[in-house]
Protein backbone atom coordinates (compact mmCIF):
# COMPACT_ATOMS: atom_id res chain seq x y z
CA UNK A 1 0.00 0.00 0.00
CA UNK A 2 1.31 3.45 -0.96
CA UNK A 3 1.38 5.78 2.03
CA UNK A 4 -0.41 9.10 1.67
CA UNK A 5 1.34 12.44 2.10
CA UNK A 6 -0.03 14.02 5.29
CA UNK A 7 -0.27 17.69 6.18
CA UNK A 8 0.59 19.08 9.63
CA UNK A 9 -3.09 19.12 10.70
CA UNK A 10 -3.62 15.62 9.34
CA UNK A 11 -0.61 14.40 11.35
CA UNK A 12 -2.00 16.06 14.49
CA UNK A 13 -5.33 14.28 13.97
CA UNK A 14 -3.53 10.98 13.37
CA UNK A 15 -1.50 11.56 16.56
CA UNK A 16 -4.75 11.82 18.54
CA UNK A 17 -5.88 8.48 17.08
CA UNK A 18 -2.48 6.83 17.63
CA UNK A 19 -2.32 7.91 21.26
CA UNK A 20 -5.97 7.51 22.27
CA UNK A 21 -7.34 4.86 19.95
CA UNK A 22 -10.67 5.09 18.10
CA UNK A 23 -12.37 8.49 18.48
CA UNK A 24 -15.29 10.54 17.22
CA UNK A 25 -14.67 13.83 15.42
CA UNK A 26 -15.63 15.75 18.59
CA UNK A 27 -13.15 13.70 20.65
CA UNK A 28 -10.43 14.33 18.05
CA UNK A 29 -11.13 18.07 18.18
CA UNK A 30 -10.99 18.04 22.00
CA UNK A 31 -7.61 16.29 21.89
CA UNK A 32 -6.08 19.56 20.64
CA UNK A 33 -4.82 22.06 23.23
CA UNK A 34 -7.55 24.63 23.88
CA UNK A 35 -5.58 27.62 22.51
CA UNK A 36 -4.70 25.81 19.25
CA UNK A 37 -7.98 23.93 18.79
CA UNK A 38 -9.32 24.04 15.22
CA UNK A 39 -13.04 24.45 14.59
CA UNK A 40 -15.17 21.31 14.60
CA UNK A 41 -15.92 21.74 10.87
CA UNK A 42 -12.19 21.98 10.10
CA UNK A 43 -11.50 18.73 11.96
CA UNK A 44 -14.49 17.08 10.30
CA UNK A 45 -13.36 18.09 6.79
CA UNK A 46 -9.81 16.94 7.50
CA UNK A 47 -10.98 13.60 8.95
CA UNK A 48 -13.03 12.98 5.79
CA UNK A 49 -9.96 13.81 3.66
CA UNK A 50 -7.90 11.35 5.70
CA UNK A 51 -10.62 8.77 5.16
CA UNK A 52 -10.37 9.42 1.41
CA UNK A 53 -6.59 8.97 1.60
CA UNK A 54 -7.20 5.67 3.44
CA UNK A 55 -5.15 6.84 6.44
CA UNK A 56 -8.09 6.20 8.77
CA UNK A 57 -11.45 4.46 8.61
CA UNK A 58 -14.86 4.47 10.23
CA UNK A 59 -15.22 1.58 12.62
CA UNK A 60 -18.70 2.16 14.03
CA UNK A 61 -21.47 4.64 14.56
CA UNK A 62 -22.82 5.63 17.96
CA UNK A 63 -26.05 7.63 17.58
CA UNK A 64 -25.04 10.26 14.99
CA UNK A 65 -21.32 10.10 15.70
CA UNK A 66 -18.96 8.07 13.55
CA UNK A 67 -15.96 6.57 15.33
CA UNK A 68 -12.65 6.56 13.43
CA UNK A 69 -9.41 4.63 13.87
CA UNK A 70 -6.00 4.97 12.27
CA UNK A 71 -5.14 2.62 9.40
CA UNK A 72 -1.65 4.01 8.82
CA UNK A 73 0.73 3.35 11.73
CA UNK A 74 2.75 6.07 13.44
CA UNK A 75 5.97 4.36 12.32
CA UNK A 76 4.86 4.19 8.68
CA UNK A 77 3.84 7.87 8.69
CA UNK A 78 7.16 8.88 10.29
CA UNK A 79 9.07 6.82 7.75
CA UNK A 80 7.20 8.46 4.86
CA UNK A 81 7.87 11.92 6.30
CA UNK A 82 11.58 11.19 6.70
CA UNK A 83 11.80 9.67 3.19
CA UNK A 84 10.11 12.80 1.78
CA UNK A 85 12.56 15.03 3.67
CA UNK A 86 15.56 13.05 2.42
CA UNK A 87 14.13 13.30 -1.08
CA UNK A 88 14.71 17.06 -0.87
CA UNK A 89 18.42 16.29 -0.41
CA UNK A 90 18.66 13.75 -3.20
CA UNK A 91 18.37 10.92 -0.67
CA UNK A 92 21.55 12.02 1.13
CA UNK A 93 21.42 11.89 4.92
CA UNK A 94 24.63 13.84 5.60
CA UNK A 95 23.14 17.37 5.22
CA UNK A 96 20.31 16.46 7.58
CA UNK A 97 22.63 14.88 10.13
CA UNK A 98 25.01 17.86 9.94
CA UNK A 99 22.15 20.25 10.62
CA UNK A 100 20.94 18.18 13.58
CA UNK A 101 24.45 18.14 15.08
CA UNK A 102 25.11 21.84 14.46
CA UNK A 103 21.74 22.90 15.90
CA UNK A 104 22.26 20.78 19.03
CA UNK A 105 19.24 18.61 18.28
CA UNK A 106 21.28 15.41 18.03
CA UNK A 107 22.93 14.32 21.26
CA UNK A 108 25.96 12.11 21.75
CA UNK A 109 23.70 9.55 23.45
CA UNK A 110 21.44 9.44 20.37
CA UNK A 111 24.47 8.97 18.11
CA UNK A 112 25.65 6.08 20.30
CA UNK A 113 22.20 4.47 20.20
CA UNK A 114 22.21 4.80 16.42
CA UNK A 115 25.66 3.25 16.19
CA UNK A 116 24.43 0.29 18.25
CA UNK A 117 21.43 -0.10 15.97
CA UNK A 118 23.72 -0.09 12.92
CA UNK A 119 25.94 -2.78 14.53
CA UNK A 120 22.87 -4.96 15.27
CA UNK A 121 21.59 -4.56 11.71
CA UNK A 122 25.03 -5.42 10.31
CA UNK A 123 25.20 -8.58 12.46
CA UNK A 124 21.69 -9.55 11.45
CA UNK A 125 22.57 -9.07 7.76
CA UNK A 126 25.63 -11.31 8.07
CA UNK A 127 23.68 -14.08 9.78
CA UNK A 128 21.09 -14.33 6.99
Amino acid sequence: MRLPKLTKLELQIMEALWSRGALSIREIQQAFPHKDRPAYSTVQTTVYRLEGKKALRRVKKISNAHIFEAVVSREAARGKLIDDLLGLFGGRTQPVMAHLVESGKLTLEEVQQTEELLRRLARKGKSQ
